[in-house]
């Protein structure tokens, strides 16, 4: 009895001591787990937090880090088209844009940007001092300015919530539910808060995070846009509105904004920034002012990347131009068009149109290098665009899509072309160069054009293993001139737009003051930004904004703004005429790779919402045809 009871005792005593350990087990703090209180007492910690916050920025086609697919929108547009693997062949067939392409409604980022702006004050107040937390909240605020800009850009109006909204679990989600808000008051949203924290962000010059001038130069943007829809919508789409203003600006306001954009514009460019000017190579210049990390005076808010901190991205590797790639894996993706390389101005101010046959069209004009076609054109080309037989790290990259044979039987040439990049022709000369144009081959050109914008010069950035740490540039000097040179000239000041625009042309190799009062058009302005920001993530919005979209890509194949162009380069074989033997000539063509015009529908204006959204929130209005 004796022993029973002992063991009785012990198994208790077990008992109550495995409890108290359980119980202190479950009651300890976890080590791997930062608590709110603890993130907003650290500054390191918010530091760390408001970096994750600025990657969270969308865009339609910026960089990446490893498997991030944003960029390869390039090639859906007209600018370019898709010349890679064929998984993304689709992107040369798109028979239209889809009523949710460009959709954004992302409100969880918005409940964790409302949650930060709180949390600082709440938790912060003990170990941050005032400037800091007034600086940490302004930084949040951008953020979150920036993602409504791009939200309304994309939506119109959407609900405008800057507190966090708590559910009272009584059953009714109603108070949760707030309707859009009209597409003015996001804008005027925007701009009010740009102001109100310009002067508490801080952050000296720094292009990786916000400071007064990228408010600025956001604000400047936003401003540009919504006076765009103000005047536009009314003139040219009055039938994209909604009866509650949630689509639709009063055309009366659009002075009002163009207004604002000036002033926001003029700030910045009364700030510490200047145009890039430091290589005497004006092509080499521009592709630098856009590229270059050292010393760029141009540059006022990047994403970020860095090899040595394994933040990089594949835009290169996949990008490289076939013939100088450095894996024998990817290239060649993005293939700029022959529409955007014959936007660009001669530089005496003649039509960028290339000049391929005679007067008479009654023959090739004969040219003794295949570069001396892009002659004297606006150095912008060469900054944005590999052409054939321009320079890239060193290399030429040489272009040749076969022969022309000249056949004295029936006094005219022959093409000649061939299924292998690289080959010889039987005059043991070169029939395909290596890096195509091809027609049919994958990850080689199929428009005659490689990218040099935001593609990496340096040794190894095309491999693999290394890659590429080129930022993305959200915003840089170029548009700010651009921005206020369209607000002043919208405002009937084109004189005040010529001190613009006419610095960014004179970098570009054109006379000083080679646009005059006489010359200057919005036309030539809005030209002007397709070649100064091409695959900078605007000429979509761009069109969008001025109303231009659903009449340039009208999807008609006989428009030839609707379909993607190519130049195809051939080799003159025409022995016993030194004049033409030798020499190169070029073709004009649809891009062999694309299927299908280009089509944008009046509901593509402002993307549908989702079904789901309407379903969680009745109150939520469906854009118009949607």
């Amino acid at each position: 009895m004796k022993n029973i009871t002992k063991y009785i005792i012990f198994g208790f005593l077990l008992t109550v001591s495995v409890s108290a350990c359980k119980k202190d087990y479950l009651e300890r703090e976890p080590t791997d787990i930062v608590t709110d209180e603890q993130l907003w007492k650290d500054p390191k910690l918010i530091t760390g937090l408001l970096a994750s916050f600025y990657d969270r920025l969308p865009t339609d086609m910026g960089l990446n880090d490893q498997g991030g697919s944003q960029w390869r929108n390039m090639a859906d547009y007209d600018d370019a088209m898709w010349s890679g693997s064929s998984n993304e062949e689709p992107r040369n067939g798109i028979v239209n844009y889809d009523r949710g392409r460009w959709r954004l409604y992302d409100y969880t980022f918005v409940r964790d940007l409302n949650l930060s702006i709180e949390y600082v004050d709440k938790y912060g107040s003990a170990t941050l001092t005032e400037v800091q937390r007034a600086q940490t909240k302004a930084e949040l605020r951008f953020i979150r300015a920036y993602l409504y800009f791009e939200m309304v850009k994309r939506m119109g109006g959407v609900p405008l919530i800057t507190t966090q909204l708590i559910y009272d679990f009584g059953g009714d989600p109603a108070s949760l539910q707030q309707p859009r808000a009209k597409e003015e008051e996001v804008y005027d949203f925007i701009a009010s808060e740009l102001d109100a924290i310009k002067n508490d962000i801080g952050n000296g010059t720094s292009n990786t995070r916000a400071n007064r001038f990228t408010c600025m130069a956001l604000k400047s943007r936003a401003m540009l846009y919504a006076g765009s829809i103000a005047k536009y919508n009314a003139l040219l789409t009055p039938n994209i509105v909604t009866p509650g203003g949630e689509v639709g600006i009063p055309a009366s306001r659009a002075n009002d904004y163009f207004q604002k954009s000036l002033e926001a514009s003029v700030e910045v460019l009364s700030g510490p920034y200047s145009l890039y000017n430091s290589n005497p190579n004006l092509g080499e210049n521009f592709y630098e002012a856009v590229v270059k990390k050292a010393n760029n005076p141009e540059v006022i808010f990047v994403r970020d990347f860095l090899t040595s901190k394994a933040k990089k991205h594949f835009f290169t590797y996949e990008n490289i131009a076939r013939g100088i790639r450095e894996d024998n894996l990817s290239s060649s993706s993005i293939a700029p068009s022959l529409n955007l390389v014959e936007s660009y101005e001669y530089l005496d101010g003649s039509s960028g149109e290339l000049r391929t046959r005679n007067a008479a069209n009654t023959d090739y004009i004969y040219y003794n290098s295949t570069t001396d076609i892009f002659a004297n054109k606006d150095a912008r080309l060469y900054g944005t665009v590999i052409y054939p037989g321009a320079p890239f790290r060193g290399l030429t990259v040489s272009m040749q899509a076969g022969v022309m044979q000249w056949d004295a039987a029936t006094n005219a040439y022959r093409t000649i072309e061939g299924p292998d990049l690289g080959a010889n022709y039987t005059d043991n000369k070169l029939l395909i160069a290596a890096s195509g144009p091809h027609r049919s081959i994958q990850e080689v050109s199929n428009t005659g054009f490689y990218l040099r914008k935001y593609v990496d010069a340096n040794g190894g950035a095309s491999t693999r293993g290394i890659q590429s740490d080129v930022w993305w540039v959200w915003f840089r000097l170029g548009e700010i001139h651009l921005n206020a040179a369209e607000a002043a000239f919208e405002l009937g000041r084109p004189a005040d737009a010529l001190t613009y625009i006419n610095p960014l042309r004179a970098r570009a190799g054109f006379p000083q003051n080679s646009l005059t009062v006489a010359t200057l058009t919005l036309d030539r302005i809005r030209n002007e930004r397709r070649n100064e920001l091409a695959f900078e993530d605007h000429r979509v919005w761009d069109l969008k904004r001025w109303r231009q979209a659903d009449k340039v890509w009208t999807g008609n194949v006989n428009n030839p703004q609707d379909m993607v162009y190519a130049l195809y380069p051939y080799r003159v074989v025409r022995p016993g005429d030194p004049a033409r033997d030798g020499k190169y000539v070029f073709v004009k063509m649809v891009a062999p790779r694309f299927r299908a015009p280009r089509f944008f529908q009046n509901f593509n204006y402002y993307s549908s919402f989702d079904q789901s959204v309407i379903n969680n929130n009745p109150k939520i209005v469906q854009n118009p045809f949607n």
